[in-house]
């Protein structure tokens, strides 16, 4: 067997153990397989293409290329050790920017390469040149929209710059514009290529990238997230074809598609246009004055909290953002099964685009040991909240916002979110009356079943269990009947 049979059987393992990965990480059962495997696959693949290039290389530019792996290894490892789980949809947006950036400085080496040597001394036959200054041009400009618009993404999530969404006049025609430029200047660079157009495409699609996402406003970073991850993938296969790397191809492609597939069915849980998102067209500015109160809000202690639990039938408890930040996944779990030890049924109703991330409220509580089958989707709990005894949001805010669904006028007008209202009492975890991530003051807080429990919520639930602890004498006999079996 040669080294490049051998390489591409390689790349073939490594393909089918990405796409294993992927199966794997569909579900929380089996994510853990996958990310075995995806790493698997990863390793298989950079040892086969390690082994490919000593054959055509001077041994110093392989140990150039080891260095450089083993540098990222130890950055790598080191932010893995140190990030916070809070931190991770930052941490994601700005793996997204290397990748597209990634993708850029591919683009330009392979058209200076062709530049300096000609098609006939590299691996572009003539009769393919025109196409391979298309995957340049293409290359380069998904790469580096999808480098600028993670940094955007990083700086709204980590609260560098403000999450309201940049409203610049006519926005859209902006965006079509810069668009329609990137078709003709293709079609330019194809026939005549040269060097104005390059940096030209590179500027363009640099400012398109910041625009797309800086006009997206904080409560769809979520989708946004998502959508980079889909752009970083093509991004990778548009590299792949154009260092003619079949796994490099077939990689993108499936973070690619997997990527604008979860992108669209974030979008059908908050009731956008998929079109809208790609297009960045969906970020509104929140309207002035909509961070004041609508009422009189009623707080509740942690003691009383505790006998408000304590009497409950059933309990549902929607976590957010505000969850993560103060680390009360791990008590929220004590508590959870400290009533359940009680008799109460106790369920998590998790909204799609809870947190900053597709699934980060998900990996929360399987961190925390939560049991996966009492941890429900939105569709799953929002018909039962009528027939609940307590709702406790923790750290929720925008995904538990009854505008949502009863003002028209309202910026997250029209977004799914999770009924809580309905239930018979409501306590919401908070440290303040302040809006939410969106910008968007919530009616929820002023409702005459809802109370308002302020404070850390890690110390609060660690609170409540403390007083559960303290008033643990017959809390069955008065508690009412669970509604199981609905």
């Amino acid at each position: 067997m040669t080294s490049t049979t051998a390489s591409h059987a390689a790349d073939l393992v490594a393909a089918l153990l990405f796409i294993l990965s992927l199966a794997g990480l569909s579900q929380h059962r089996t994510s853990r397989a996958g990310v075995v495997y995806g790493i698997a696959g990863m390793a298989l693949a950079l040892v086969a293409t390690v082994v490919v290039a000593a054959q055509s290389i001077s041994a110093g530019a392989v140990a150039l290329i080891l260095i450089a792996m083993a540098i990222g290894a130890v950055l790598g490892i080191w932010r893995a050790r140190k990030v916070e789980m809070t931190e991770m949809p930052e941490l994601i947006a700005v793996l997204h920017s290397f990748v597209g950036l990634a993708a850029v400085l591919v683009g330009w080496n392979s058209y200076l390469e062709v530049e300096a040597h000609g098609a006939a001394q590299t691996a572009v036959g003539a009769d393919l040149l025109g196409i391979h200054h298309a995957e340049v041009f293409i290359g380069i400009f998904i790469g580096a929209v999808t480098f600028t618009g993670s940094i955007v993404a990083f700086l709204k999530l980590s609260a560098r710059i403000a999450s309201r969404p940049l409203v610049l006049p006519g926005k859209n025609l902006l965006n079509l514009g810069a668009l329609g430029a990137f078709v003709a200047l293709t079609v330019w660079f194809t026939v005549s290529p040269n060097l104005g157009l390059m940096i030209a495409v590179t500027v363009l699609a640099l400012l398109l990238g910041w625009h797309l996402v800086a006009s997206i406003g904080g409560g769809d970073m979520p989708v946004v997230v998502s959508m980079l991850n889909s752009y970083s993938g093509w991004a990778a296969a548009a590299a792949g074809f154009l260092l003619d790397n079949n796994l490099l191809i077939v990689t993108g492609a499936l973070v690619g598609s997997s990527g604008a597939y979860l992108s669209y069915i974030m979008c059908k849980a908050m009731n956008r246009s998929f079109i809208s998102v790609i297009a960045g067209g969906f970020g509104i500015e929140a309207p002035s004055g909509g961070d004041q109160e609508q009422g009189e809000h009623r707080e509740i202690r942690a003691q009383e909290a505790a006998e408000l639990l304590s009497r409950a039938g059933s309990v549902v408890i929607t976590p957010g953002y505000g969850m993560a930040v103060a680390q009360a996944q791990h008590p929220v779990a004590e508590l959870t099964r400290r009533l359940r030890e009680r008799g109460v049924e106790v369920r998590f109703g998790v909204h799609p685009v809870a947190g900053r991330l597709p699934g980060h409220m998900n990996v929360l509580l399987a961190e925390a040991k939560v049991p996966y089958d009492i941890v429900l989707e939105m569709d799953e709990i929002n018909d039962d909240f009528s027939d609940t005894t307590v709702v406790l949001v923790i750290g929720a805010n925008d995904t538990v916002n009854p505008a949502a669904t009863e003002d028209p006028t309202s910026p997250i007008a029209g977004m799914p979110v999770l009924k809580v209202w309905e239930a018979e009492h409501v306590v919401v975890f908070k440290r303040s009356m302040a809006s939410g991530y969106a910008g968007v003051q919530n009616p929820l807080f002023f409702r005459e079943n809802s109370s308002m429990l302020f404070g850390d919520a890690k110390q609060s639930v660690e609170d409540i269990l403390r007083a559960l602890d303290a008033d643990a004498p017959d809390e069955a006999a008065n508690r009412r009947p669970t509604a199981v079996g609905r």
